[in-house]
């Protein structure tokens, strides 16, 4: 019969239990043929953690992995494994992770991270970074991936990221600005404003492109003339270009495959777009054609007087200068003339596309056409994010229901 041992307090102590001198407790254990050890300062916090350490072997989890690796290390190995991701993407995730969490929650050991702690972490960038809900999401993604590895390789039991996003997005620190379409006046307002002033004619091409398109502005920039088809007026989209950290301190140009296989499309052309291409290219005719090579190619249509490729950042600061221009203009000839002024609200090049889509539904019922025009792999991002009523068109509908509704 085997001897019976006890700790200094009478209690009986179980196989792989021991006191030990320093009044702690020990208990040891062995996975896959190695020896290991955990600690604990009273016996009953040692049996909590021998029934989790049981219950993890019993399920073919790796107990001791999990409270040895780093959310860092756990990190390092999902993007060194990650294959079906683009380069882009890639230097944007290890940006965003080296930025924001590497030297705060990524030090942790993924055992010890629960619910609560990603979720205070979350919250901590919201309030004290005053960080954008795209970026925070961005986060999520990565940190939500990279703890998806540890569940799949049974290192942890659940993903303690799960369903923190959708907490989150009750609170009232999420704020997600929601992107709203031009509304027509507005637009007429600023596309004729940027004709009719000789020093913001230069951008008339890219903004006309933009609003008659809905390209990404990535889309737009890494469009080339050999993407144009001057006699059947049809655009192909195949690239876009981006501009990100390379994790080396710089950023660097690069020309890459469409955000998805649905980006790469045909695209008609309207007839002011295709004559404002017609326009830029017997300039460039004049002026010179682009001189630089990024990845290979060349040849772009939208360059700067030096031939090289014009970035996201140019575009929209230009935007900005010439809604600042319009703005007070209007102001004074508001003045002048007695009457309330139009004024235009800043916005993006990405607002063109939005108000692409939003004038496309308007006059098209066809919700998969729109879908590929815009080049979205699901029709519902089509439909929830830029298909947008305006007070403009609700205005209309209601008018055209006048006397048909209550007889």
């Amino acid at each position: 019969m085997a001897k019976v041992r006890k700790d200094s307090k009478g209690n009986i102590l179980r196989t792989g239990e021991c006191e030990r001198k320093d009044g702690r407790y020990s208990f040891s254990y062995t996975v896959d043929k190695v020896r290991k050890v955990i600690y604990a300062k009273t016996l009953v916090e040692l049996r909590i953690k021998e029934k989790k350490i049981k219950r993890d072997i019993e399920d073919g989890l790796d107990p001791g992995r999990a409270d040895s690796m780093t959310l860092n290390q756990l990190f390092d190995k999902f993007i060194g494994q990650k294959y079906d991701i683009k380069n882009s993407t890639r230097v944007n995730y290890t940006y965003m992770y080296d930025r924001f969490v590497r030297n705060s929650l990524g030090r942790r050991v993924i055992g010890k991270i629960k619910y609560s702690d990603v979720k205070k972490f979350y919250q901590h960038l919201l309030e004290n970074n005053a960080m954008k809900a795209n970026t925070l999401e961005t986060i999520h993604t990565v940190i939500h991936s990279a703890f998806a590895v540890a569940v799949r390789d049974d290192i942890l039991r659940k993903n303690p990221a799960d369903q923190v996003m959708g907490e989150i997005k009750k609170s009232h620190h999420w704020k997600k600005e929601k992107v709203h379409a031009l509304e027509f006046s507005k637009q007429r307002a600023f596309v004729n404003y940027l004709k009719s002033h000789r020093e913001y004619y230069g951008w008339v091409t890219i903004i006309i492109v933009l609003l008659g398109t809905g390209l990404r502005i990535g889309e737009c920039l890494a469009l080339r003339w050999d993407d144009l088809d001057f006699d059947k007026k049809l655009i192909r989209v195949k690239h876009t270009y981006t501009y990100k950290p390379n994790g080396k301190g710089h950023s660097e140009k690069h020309i890459e495959s469409t955000k998805s296989d649905a980006g790469i499309r045909v695209i008609p052309m309207l007839d002011e777009v295709f004559e404002a291409f017609l326009q830029e290219y017997e300039l460039q005719k004049c002026m010179g054609f682009c001189s630089e090579v990024i990845d290979g190619y060349t040849n772009f249509v939208f360059v700067k007087a030096d031939g090289k490729i014009y970035s996201e950042t140019a575009v929209n600061r230009a935007i900005h200068r010439i809604i600042d221009a319009y703005n007070r203009e209007e102001t004074e000839n508001a003045e002048m003339e007695n009457r309330e002024p139009m004024l235009i609200p800043h916005f993006s090049a990405h607002v063109l596309r939005h108000t692409f889509c939003t004038r496309v539904c308007e006059n098209e019922s066809n919700i998969k056409v729109i879908q590929e025009l815009m080049g979205h792999s699901d029709v519902s991002t089509t439909m929830n994010l830029y298909a947008e009523a305006t007070e403009e068109k609700k205005q209309e509908v209601i008018a055209k229901l006048q006397g048909k509704i209550i007889m």
